[in-house]
């Protein structure tokens, strides 16, 4: 089996991340790929220190011609079986060939830039659900899950960070935008006098929240940390790992803590709606509610039954469904499924 992959994402994302973990996971599982990426030192040191080395290209706009022919010559040259591409840029690139045109979604994106692939993937069944409520096929829509590293990690000193050694600690991850509700996390904060919390993330919302968090009397207590390639360091030092977000497809930041061992409490939006089940692999609340939110944060915190078993709930949940051999077994399989398809299908006039 060959397998080109294609992505031309963003410097920081949770696609970005996962295309990090697949595409070197799928390597070590004995695929033979051919990777394309967006042009990107730091992304294309770590895929040749995974043993691939990546062909990159600008994928950039209606300008660009350097993209689609490069995507041609590649495809000539490695005669991929199975071409995946990454949401909309590298799609929209993808020439038409003798191969199974994969493109794998994150999230509820328009189709038009899709209409030429054979087959979508996306990372949720409620994903799956809205391609198939776009008038895409049932039969050429599937679901494949994400998986996240599930190594372990030495406690980050929180010293370091200006936090006592016996705080009550809250972890957040992600982007500092709007779905991810962090105005609400800081709400709640304002009802949990002794409870530090640490933010890992950066975006456009960096100043709005500091504000807030100021305003509200909070910000001793808070510690925002930018982007971060040490957030396994950083769950093995909290106490609970908090997803407030709105709007989640999936919740990557929940697999993490879960692959952790941490006790997670969550806003019952799509993705963590469908990943936790209540008070058995985590605590879900209603979005936007900040009193909600900070009165579940403080029963895990005071139910040492509860936080274990919540952690030991959402571990069991990871392990049966989301690590590395399950996930990249799921891509291995659908890919040798759609490549068997073809062939029967070229071989049958009828």
């Amino acid at each position: 089996m060959r397998v080109l992959q294609a992505m031309a994402g963003a410097k920081h994302g949770g696609a970005e991340a996962f295309f990090m973990r697949l595409v070197p996971a799928i390597h070590r599982a004995g695929v033979e790929q051919l990777v394309m990426i967006r042009r990107n030192a730091e992304r294309a040191a770590a895929l040749r220190e995974a043993g691939i080395e990546p062909v990159e290209v600008p994928f950039g706009g209606a300008l660009d011609m350097v993209t689609p022919l490069a995507f041609r010559r590649e495809i000539k040259g490695f005669k991929p079986d199975v071409v995946l591409t990454w949401m909309n840029r590298a799609t929209k690139f993808c020439p038409a060939g003798d191969f199974v045109h994969v493109s794998r979604l994150g999230g509820y994106y328009d189709l038009k830039y899709h209409q030429a692939c054979d087959h979508l993937v996306g990372n949720t069944p409620d994903i799956r659900d809205y391609l198939i409520g776009e008038g895409w096929p049932a039969e050429k829509a599937h679901y494949l899950p994400n998986f996240v590293d599930q190594a372990s990690a030495e406690p980050f000193d929180r010293k370091e960070l200006y936090t006592p050694y016996n705080a009550r600690v809250i972890f957040a991850m992600g982007r500092l935008h709007e779905n991810k509700a962090f105005d609400v996390l800081l709400d709640a904060m304002a009802r949990m006098p002794d409870v530090y919390l640490w933010i890992a993330g950066d975006g456009p919302l960096r100043e709005e929240l500091d504000t807030q968090a100021e305003s509200t009397g909070v910000k001793p207590r808070i510690r925002f940390l930018g982007w971060r390639e040490d957030t396994a360091a950083l769950l093995a030092a909290c106490d609970i790992f908090v997803c407030p977000s709105r709007h989640e497809p999936l919740g990557n930041v929940v697999l993490e803590a879960w692959a952790a061992r941490k006790p997670v409490v969550a806003a019952d939006s799509a993705g963590p709606g469908m990943l936790i089940d209540h008070m058995k692999s985590g605590v879900l609340i209603p979005v936007d509610d900040s009193e909600s939110l900070a009165n579940a944060i403080l029963a895990v915190f005071e139910d040492d039954d509860l936080r274990g078993q919540i952690a030991h709930g959402g571990r069991a949940a990871f392990e049966a469904n989301y690590t590395e051999p399950i996930v990249v077994g799921k891509y291995i399989k659908l890919f040798e499924r759609l490549m068997a398809e073809k062939s029967h299908n070229s071989k049958d006039p009828g």
